[in-house]
């Protein structure tokens, strides 16, 4: 796998245009000096969560026991419980009463930019060629870096698609995290038990 073909595939995992309206529905209440400041610190956070997984993921989850199909079910679930949350519910209920009005490292960081997709894709990468690290590490730079363009420039496509249309994609994004959590969880119980 080039370089170029893995960033792409860490992009679409990221989803930043998934994350657009959850980000927004999150941070509608801060000034937008304030959203600018909380989105590049939850992006930094997300980027050495990820880069933490990419580099030493194996031998925590060695080190705690926890399988690849177990990462791969309880990912699942969570994400499932995420998803239809999105669907059924506002943005706000989804997660709850911030602390200091603003959220720190979860939902933003951690699921929603370095989630359980994110985190198992960067530790397949390590595992199939760990000599390659430096290229998994540039493409995970490159994803994360275009993801952040397009997270920093939420309010902007706010505007351009309009409240309606944000809600569509949510809900919408809703349904496809829905099946995504449902493969992973698949996934998960074939590699445990066939």
């Amino acid at each position: 796998m080039s370089v170029l073909s893995a960033s792409l595939l860490l992009f679409l995992v990221l989803d930043p245009l998934g994350n657009v309206p959850v980000f927004m529905g999150v941070l509608k209440h801060l000034s937008g000096a304030r959203r600018r400041r909380v989105i590049v610190r939850e992006l930094l956070i997300a980027l050495a969560a990820l880069a933490f997984f990419l580099f030493a993921g194996r031998y925590v989850l060695g080190l705690l026991g926890i399988s690849q199909p177990a990462l791969g079910i309880g990912g699942g679930i969570v994400l499932f419980l995420i998803a239809v949350r999105m669907i059924f519910s506002d943005v706000e209920e989804i997660f709850g009463h911030q602390p200091g009005g603003e959220p720190f490292i979860v939902p933003l960081a951690v699921p929603l930019v370095a989630g359980p997709s994110a985190i198992t894709t960067v530790m397949l990468l390590m595992a199939r060629e760990p000599a390659r690290w430096p290229a998994w590490l540039l493409a995970l730079t490159i994803a994360w870096a275009v993801s952040g363009v397009i997270l920093m420039y939420s309010t902007a496509l706010t505007r351009l698609l309009g409240a309606k249309l944000l809600l569509a994609i949510e809900r919408l994004m809703g349904l496809v995290l829905v099946t995504v959590a449902v493969e992973m969880f698949i996934k998960g119980i074939r590699q445990a038990f066939l």
